[in-house]
């Protein structure tokens, strides 16, 4: 399998390849040159399969000769030996349509750890091959940069550099990864917005002086093999509700577009999705993309919902890229174009392409703290600011009572407790495993919304490539 570039210049790349580099030579994003797909029988198949067995046969394709299928399988199992719950992402039912499928099981609490305790592993086994060392820089709107840092704490070659806007995460969110002590790991508190953290990261991976010193790698969703380890809970859900005989919708509270562009693969590979769900909080270019071809890019807006306070989704730019034919030249235009003037219209063939499988919809504070109550009094379930702008959403998708609608529970309710809270009257508690939370030691450094501050840092305390 060989992995090409969204923007068509930079050279295709293996599986090892593009885990290692995360984002592309010429800014774009890499993707498969081809979609693998399974049969209906090959699907079926699968029903019935412990998640990890599941994990490395959605996987393998990609995987490619980069692993053999008894060392991806051994990942798979180390990875999610970790989950506090033995299905690892469990459906919970909510009425006779609506279902959960909870991706919170992980150590951080958040559906990150699904893919990125299995990317550290995919980290150590790829550095193990050489004498290289991997210097990571992700910005996070919170649960990605804990996520992250528990599944490369303490590993032998690489360090972690993790940008999250200062103020601007839940208190367990930031908790989570400043109390991690590690010597590899270095969280920056920067002044400014999740978007201004994930420019600067993306900036760095085209600054040719520090790309010279250092093997930049990236743990946010531009990674191909995080975004790939997430296809799999769409298949362990619809392979539960009936597939490949039954269709499943999904409904995705989305920010960076990665979690719900993997529904997009998994249907591109065979899974019968009836629908994607896009969610948005009043943040909402994608919504707008979607609804009306407008991706313009406004000013972000805190919400009880932090990880969905993005006013530009990378991802999008993977679906546009397959949407429009693939031609790379093309994609490099439209984004210079977008960079240049935050703002761009969709194709008609990008617009149509889209409308055949997505849909959108727009949460706002007060149909949020609606749907956490609804969950909460009528089926006992408490969710969290993000999954319930995904539920508010499937509920009113209006889709065919016939076909299951299950909503990604993206966080565990206890990372947001206060909003939680005010919508329900009941304050929930962390897990036992983070239950110190609050007596740990933090650390962290503060610096301001500048690149030269940041790139210096990264520069004074990472390791060299070689």
């Amino acid at each position: 399998m060989e992995y090409i570039s969204t923007r068509g210049s930079a050279p295709a790349l293996d599986f090892e390849g593009a885990t290692l580099a995360g984002l592309a030579s010429d800014g774009g994003l890499y993707v498969p040159r081809e979609w693998s797909r399974f049969s209906k029988d090959e699907i079926a198949a699968m029903a019935g399969l412990p998640y990890a067995e599941l994990a490395a046969r959605v996987m393998a394709p990609f995987v490619g000769y980069s692993l053999t299928y008894e060392r991806l399988l051994e990942l798979t199992t180390q990875a999610y030996g970790r989950f506090a719950h033995t299905a690892v992402t469990p459906l919970v039912q909510l009425d006779e349509q609506h279902w959960v499928l909870e991706l919170f099981h992980g150590p951080t609490l958040a559906f990150k750890d699904v893919a990125l305790q299995l990317l550290g592993l995919f980290f150590e086994e790829f550095l193990s091959r050489s004498d290289r060392n991997l210097t990571i820089v992700g910005a996070t709107s919170g649960d990605t940069g804990s996520a992250a840092i528990d599944a490369v704490a303490g590993r032998e070659k690489v360090d972690v550099f993790m940008l999250h806007p200062k103020g601007r995460v839940s208190d367990v969110q930031r908790r989570q990864m400043t109390t991690v002590l590690s010597p590899n790991v270095h969280n920056i508190a920067i002044d400014g917005s999740f978007d201004d953290a994930q420019a600067m990261v993306k900036r760095m991976f085209n600054d040719k002086d520090m790309t010279g010193r250092f093997a930049i790698g990236a743990v946010n969703s531009i990674n191909w093999a995080r975004l790939m380890a997430q296809v799999v809970y769409y298949f362990a859900a619809g392979l539960q509700l009936g597939a490949p005989h039954r269709e499943v919708a999904f409904a995705v509270p989305t920010g960076n577009f990665g979690d719900v562009f993997a529904g997009y693969v998994a249907a591109q590979m065979g899974l019968p999705v009836a629908k994607l769900i896009v969610a948005t909080n009043v943040n909402d270019i994608l919504h707008r993309a979607l609804s009306t071809g407008d991706y313009s890019q406004g000013t972000v807006t805190p919400t009880a919902a932090p990880s969905m306070d993005i006013q530009v989704s990378s991802n999008f730019e993977r679906l546009l890229f397959d949407l429009g034919g693939r031609d790379g030249a093309a994609m490099a235009e439209q984004m210079a174009g977008f960079e240049a003037t935050k703002a761009m219209q969709l194709t008609n063939a990008q617009r149509q392409g889209a409308a055949s499988l997505f849909q959108s919809a727009r949460t706002d504070a007060g149909e949020m703290a609606h749907a956490i109550r609804w969950a909460w009094e009528n089926c006992g379930e408490l969710i969290d600011p993000h999954t319930a702008c995904g539920l508010h959403a499937a509920r009113e998708a209006g889709i065919d009572a016939a076909i299951p609608v299950v909503t990604l529970a993206t966080a565990h309710p206890a990372k947001f407790r206060d909003a939680v809270e005010r919508a329900t009257g009941h304050r929930p508690s962390l897990p036992a495993r983070v239950g110190d939370l609050f007596d740990r030691e933090e650390r962290l450094t503060e610096l301001p919304g500048d690149y030269d501050a940041v790139s210096e840092y990264v520069a004074k305390h990472a390791t060299p490539k070689a």
